[in-house]
């Protein structure tokens, strides 16, 4: 099952603070070994974690499982007034046609 939206969106967030956590720790070492260090590339910052962001989202749909080959059982009410959840089934065997 899908990880709910706050969780998911919280993981999105975290990515895209990814570069710039990366760039400030090495900004902060830079500095404290001497080096001069230029104007913060906000735009490329910005970039690097919609990017990667995008990359998360691409992965979280090719790697999620696939449910085409089954069929949705939605929840039902039982008599005691309990909630039985939705599920999905696999699709019942069908008849292999011979080959021509």
């Amino acid at each position: 099952m899908a990880p709910p939206l706050p969780e998911s969106a919280l993981a999105r967030l975290a990515l895209m603070a990814v570069p710039f956590i990366v760039w400030f720790a090495w900004r902060a070492w830079a500095r404290h070994t001497g080096r001069e260090m230029g104007a913060t590339p906000w735009p490329w910052l910005f970039a690097a974690g919609a990017a990667l962001a995008g990359l998360s989202l691409i992965a979280a749909a090719v790697l999620h499982p696939d449910n085409r080959r089954e069929t949705y059982v939605p929840a039902q009410a039982a008599p005691d007034g309990s909630v039985h959840e939705g599920y999905f089934a696999p699709h019942p065997a069908s008849p292999k046609t011979p080959p021509r």
